[in-house]
């Protein structure tokens, strides 16, 4: 059965890793693509199926791995083959990548200073504006539709915001799909924080958002 939602869905995947790899890696047609193809003798056919995916996973099996008081009883061959499930080149196509703590008792007593749900829509709503407004020429609305040609080219940002990214490309930290990946994050929050066009902390958030789990493994 194949489904289309209307706009851009949300597909949530809560304990990812305890799905099969192929199952998995079905996926990233999908995520690069927008779209569903399947091939078959008779002739080929392509579905629309552009969404957002959240993949949560726990950090091992028996998902003690984190925090304080518990004991993990898995070893780390296990977490290994655990985590592995989700490919390199699914988790390439995944453009934010957090490693939430466990809660204490001391977080529930915090009161934060966090915007109300009204305050960050309409922040939303504005930077969805400003995308299509300047994307408008291009025949496009959001940044994630935004091709990699385009960004490096009428979009191109100036050597000295993305210094730090190219490091990043020529180390082999990231991929040339990674690259762009962070482009598209980074012009994001540019919309969200009112500004013309990234600037370097734009790109180095929009960097650490991806390599957050990498830096914390």
């Amino acid at each position: 059965m194949i489904m289309r939602l209307p706009g851009y869905p949300v597909k949530s995947l809560d304990e990812a890793p305890e799905y099969e790899r192929r199952v998995l890696d079905a996926l990233r047609q999908p995520l690069e693509s927008g779209e569903l193809v399947i091939h078959r003798s008779a002739g080929t056919a392509a579905y629309p199926a552009r969404f957002q995916l959240v993949l949560a996973a726990n950090p091992c099996p028996c998902g003690k791995a984190s925090g304080k008081g518990l004991d993990c009883t898995c070893t780390p061959m296990m977490r290994r083959r655990y985590l592995a499930r989700m490919s390199g080149p699914l988790l390439d196509r995944v453009d934010i990548q957090l490693q939430v703590e466990r809660v204490s008792l001391a977080d529930f007593g915090q009161a934060g200073a966090e915007e109300d749900t009204a305050t960050v829509a309409r922040r939303v709503l504005g930077a969805r504006s400003r995308q299509r407004e300047r994307l408008a020429a291009f025949g496009l609305e959001t940044n994630a539709q935004i091709p990699g040609r385009i960004l490096r080219g009428e979009l191109r940002l100036p050597p000295a915001v993305t210094r730090i990214l190219d490091h990043s490309l020529e180390r082999g930290v990231l991929t040339a799909r990674g690259y762009d990946r962070v482009l598209r994050l980074a012009w994001t929050l540019a919309d969200l924080g009112y500004r013309e066009q990234p600037d370097i902390n734009d790109i180095g958030q929009a960097l650490g958002l991806r390599q957050a789990t990498a830096a914390a493994a």
